[in-house]
């Protein structure tokens, strides 16, 4: 019996004083992971080491958010974090290298981006570990698209922003690189124009529920706050300035360049006939330019038709007609897109649009394209059959104005809504693109219009969890996503949320979250 016994005995000896392996909790995934045993613990503090000046700003975000977390970073640390700028075998920027040890972790990347996307797994393996500690292991990761988007919409509504460095804050932390912001539009016109102070003292009363609603919008001053707060997270910022549609408060403020409306939509458009449009125009998207680094500037060209009625009775637009043998108002509208996009490319930026400036023929050299209508796959098909560079963000899945779940009431429907789970999936559950096509596909966008959207926490309740499913979505290989996974990270993620104050939608419970009060 004893012999018997022995061998059964040194093996529970043996079992027992192996290390537990650890798995990463954290979103994005990586897309490659290798896990040892054992761990890297954050009970003593860390020392952190930084091989070059271009990589403090980075670390210093780290820092305040490990400090944040209760733990203190401290040179005399035998547990040590090693930062450092180095080759690696691919040629993204983004991309880095982890190496945890149980005392030592090792950060390379061939740029500071790729530094801080590699701090930020560590941060979030930390925070989202129940074991204050994360895996020892390799982790080589680079994300698949190069734009991972999210669009926020203030004409509506407007936020204001230390609403915007958070969302800011949040999108750094789960690998999110642009903001685009549309920052004009119908409603309200929320970025401030020293050439022209009546866009914002009369363009920027009301809202989209409240005419009357006071004058809300970015001070030049706030906008260069904004945009050095994003930069310093590897975001880039893409103003919209729509036109020549979607005009009605500019031509609040300066009527004399307006070119009407329609019965539903007055006052909708700028006139493309006049030569002093164009003067007017340029001289917003010059100071426009001076303020966002971004080498994009949106200018929107979509919905014309719903307010250029009376451009058929406009005596500047018929002469432009006559003179430039224009026969149809879509060719005054295409007309329009060349000369603007003309004036954006003078100014050295890349001309980005709404999907509509397609049909525009823009040149394909410097022209982005973002497709929205996902009732229209053959714009599409147009944009790739032209060459276009292309940002994914159809209605469904990537509307975040549309619902997320079935009892919900405020939010959009078209045959459906915009749960995680589509988001998630989202492109490889809607169409296989060709390695040609996915060479235009630059990358993915969210996209939240605030008809509906009426105060913070709707948008915290419209955007949560479904950007952090975005996010993986657009960083992740599809052969690497696994949604049972990032099921298990979400109660995590929640209670971060809770920290933060953030009004989310528990997708996860079984008694849904209520949607807040209007």
């Amino acid at each position: 019996m004893k012999l018997l016994f022995f061998p059964f005995l040194l093996t529970i000896i043996i079992s027992s004083c192996t290390p537990e392996t650890q798995n990463w909790t954290l979103s994005p995934y990586p897309n490659s992971v290798s896990v040892q045993p054992g761990s890297f613990t954050f009970d003593q503090g860390v020392d952190i080491i930084v091989t070059e000046n271009r990589l403090k700003s980075p670390v210093h975000i780290f820092i305040d958010k490990l400090k944040q977390s209760g733990v203190p970073v401290d040179n005399k640390s035998k547990n040590k974090i090693i930062v450092e700028l180095g080759a690696l075998d691919n040629t993204s920027k983004e991309a880095y290298k982890l190496e945890v040890e149980k005392n030592k972790i090792i950060i390379t990347a061939s740029e500071p981006q790729g530094v801080f996307y590699g701090l930020m797994t560590v941060w979030q393996g930390l925070k989202f570990s129940e074991a204050n500690s994360i895996p020892c292991g390799i982790i080589h990761d680079e994300p698949r698209f190069e734009y991972r988007g999210f669009m926020l919409d203030e004409s509506r509504h407007f936020f204001g922003k230390e609403k915007v460095f958070q969302l800011l804050d949040l999108m750094s932390i789960f690998k999110l690189n642009a903001f685009h912001w549309h920052l004009t539009d119908s409603p309200g016109w929320r970025i401030e124009i020293k050439a022209f102070p009546k866009l914002t003292t009369i363009g920027g009363k009301g809202n989209h529920t409240n005419p009357d609603a006071p004058a809300r919008y970015y001070t030049q001053g706030e906008i260069k706050e904004i945009v050095a707060y994003a930069a310093d997270r590897f975001i880039i910022i893409i103003p919209e300035i729509d036109m020549p549609g979607h005009a009605t408060a500019a031509n609040k403020a300066y009527p004399e360049f307006s070119g009407g409306g329609s019965e539903e939509y007055p006052e909708f458009t700028f006139n493309p006939g006049k030569e002093e449009t164009y003067a007017y125009l340029m001289a917003i998207l010059k100071e426009v330019n001076d303020l966002f680094p971004s080498s994009y500037l949106h200018f929107g060209g979509d919905e014309v038709h719903f307010g250029n009625e009376n451009w058929n009775n406009d005596e500047a637009i018929k002469s432009l007609m006559k003179r430039e043998n224009l026969s149809r108002l879509k060719e005054v509208e295409h007309y329009f897109s060349h000369r603007m996009a003309d004036s954006i490319k003078t100014l050295g930026k890349i001309v980005a649009g709404w999907d509509e400036v397609v049909q525009a023929g823009l040149g394909n050299d410097n022209t982005l394209v973002y497709w929205w209508r996902h009732d229209r796959p053959e714009q599409l098909q147009a944009s790739l059959d032209g060459d276009y560079n292309i940002v994914l963000c159809p209605r469904r899945p990537l509307y975040f104005d549309f619902v997320q779940h079935d009892s919900h009431e405020n939010g959009r429907r078209w045959d459906g809504f915009c749960p995680i789970q589509d988001v998630y999936h989202f492109p490889d559950s809607t169409r296989v693109f060709t390695a040609k096509e996915s060479k235009l596909v630059k990358g993915i966008q969210a996209n939240l219009w605030t008809e509906r959207a009426t105060t913070p926490q709707w948008i915290d309740f419209m955007t949560f969890p479904r950007m952090i499913a975005l996010s993986e979505a657009a960083w992740t290989n599809d052969e690497n996503k696994n949604y049972t996974r990032f099921e298990k990270f979400l109660p995590s993620f929640f209670n971060y949320l809770d920290e933060l104050d953030i009004y989310y939608f528990n997708s996860l419970a079984d008694t849904l979250r209520v949607e807040p009060a209007l």
